[in-house]
């Protein structure tokens, strides 16, 4: 059997700890590759490479680094199928949807070739007499990525091009569950020509990331995952002395006013929360229909729910692949089987669905909740997986308090015609990424992307200006040139003029 080992130092090298972990093909559920999980010490190597690294990488010119990065990109966008194929294989999402998430991963290695503009700083001249003050941001030295099933080469995109681009050495802990496309990325690192030890990959479970986490080497920790894990993330990490930036789970809503156009927002909302078969942050998972549209956007989404396809990523005729796992799978099932006791309708029941030739596949069909209480379990969890939730709301307001009474603030979608109400909504809606008739605002690199309240622990969102300020430092330069005729001993407080 196939087994993915860790990759460090700029070479592949060799599970020791002992411990593996299974690696499913989700549409067939056969166990087809296995990972090395790794122990205290084979982190401490990866940290000790990255470290060892810095020494030269973080001296190293921004036209060198670039340089590096645009072969880096071109490296990528040339085997951006065998990435996906990979993503495929291993989380079951279908390939055109891996396709894109390699699309929008190489977005951020874009944003890192810019980065001798993202890195300038500034200058105030004559601030006093002879005085010239200067602000410059510096990188922080080894940092850590901890990176989630769903998008196994995206988020890792979203980290650590910018990282290296700021001068940064970088260690990444990806998910257990889908290794083999960071470790992908890795290799065509290598031959893009970043130096051995500048980027590493160590698989592994708790224990990894428990080493990251106390490491004193390792200056700052990105991570992206569920809520619970980023407030631990947060916690261990701050206990450390770590810089951190934790993004956290979901629950998005999309909004429906009565003048909307009710066939695009089925539409939407059938894309937003069945893609990637609802295993998205930004899946939307609960649509309000305000006013008296609600039994007929019901009714259009379900009939387009019907008309899915559903089956292996391979098959290019597949819209939506199955879930990571049998036991996410059975998990997710839970919820729809337990909407009508507590209050919901299910008009549409996808937990029997099957795959012709793939019986042992985590398959599952789209689920469609209508009338869904808030205190249900199917609206208050993060369900992550193809389970939509409409909520009927008799007025705006009542709707807007509805999800801002949620304690995620990830992203949310309006749909309407009124540019009033859109720019009403925008600006009271507690949510950090907001769509206007788009049901999926996940920012384009050059801006950053980041929720609100418990979809983010930390002070910064994920790349764009604020991903530059995480993996960097500023510092303040006062510089003066006497002429040493004016030199002279003055013990009083320094003052401009």
């Amino acid at each position: 059997m196939k087994t993915i080992d860790h990759w460090i130092g700029g070479k592949t090298v060799e599970g020791a700890s002992g411990h593996h972990g299974p690696v499913y093909n989700p549409a067939t559920g056969a166990q087809e590759t296995r990972v090395a999980l790794a122990s205290v010490a084979e982190v401490d190597a990866a940290v000790a490479a990255a470290k060892d690294a810095y020494r030269t990488w973080g001296k190293t010119s921004l036209a060198r680094r670039t340089a590096i990065l645009y072969r880096y990109r071109e490296l990528l966008h040339a085997r951006r199928d065998d990435i996906a194929a990979l993503i495929t294989a291993e989380h079951g999402k279908v390939h055109s949807d891996a396709l894109g998430e390699v699309a929008r991963g190489l977005e951020i290695v874009e944003l890192a070739c810019g980065i001798p503009h993202k890195l300038k700083g500034e200058l105030s001249t004559e601030v006093s007499t002879g005085v010239d003050v200067s602000s410059i941001r510096q990188p922080l030295g080894v940092v850590a990525g901890i990176t989630p099933f769903n998008f196994p080469a995206m988020v890792p995109l979203w980290m650590f091009p910018v990282a290296l681009a700021c001068g940064n050495t970088f260690v990444l802990k990806p998910s257990e569950k889908d290794p083999s496309a960071s470790f992908l990325l890795a290799e065509l690192a290598a031959e893009a020509g970043v130096p051995d030890g500048v980027l590493n990959v160590v698989n592994g479970d708790k224990v990894a990331v428990d080493r990251l986490l106390e490491h004193p080497d390792v200056a700052a920790v990105s991570f992206v995952g569920s809520t619970p894990i980023a407030k631990y993330i947060q916690t261990k990490a701050v206990e450390h002395g770590k810089r951190v930036q934790a993004l956290g789970g979901a629950k998005n809503h999309m909004l429906v006013l009565p003048d909307a156009d009710l066939d695009v927002a089925a539409d939407n909302a059938i894309n937003a929360a069945y893609g990637s078969a609802g295993e998205r942050c930004m899946a939307v998972s609960v649509v309000v229909a305000v006013g008296d549209i609600g039994d007929d956007l019901v009714k259009k989404i379900a009939d387009r729910a019907a008309r899915l396809r559903i089956g292996p990523g391979t098959d290019p005729s597949s819209e939506m692949g199955p879930l990571i796992t049998r036991e996410h799978r059975d998990k997710v099932a839970s919820y729809v089987h337990g909407a009508a006791a507590q209050g919901a309708e299910v008009v549409v029941d996808g937990t029997g669905y099957t795959v012709e030739g793939h019986a042992d596949g985590f398959f599952i069909g789209v689920s469609l909740l209508d009338k869904v209480p808030v205190t249900a379990d199917a609206y208050r969890d993060e369900i992550f997986g193809p389970v939509l939730c409409v909520v009927r709301a008799e007025t705006y307001d009542e709707a807007i308090e509805l999800i801002n009474s949620s304690k995620w603030g990830n992203g949310t979608a309006i749909f309407t015609r009124d540019g009033g109400a859109a720019r009403r909504f925008q600006l009271e809606v507690e949510a950090g990424m907001v769509g206007v008739n788009v049901p999926i605002p996940v920012p384009v690199g050059y801006h950053s992307f980041g929720g609100w309240k418990d979809s983010l622990f930390g002070d910064h969102h994920i790349y764009g200006n604020d991903g530059v300020h995480f993996y960097t430092r500023g510092k303040v330069v006062t510089t003066r040139w006497p002429d040493p005729s004016e030199s002279g001993i003055n013990l009083g407080f320094p003052s401009n003029h």
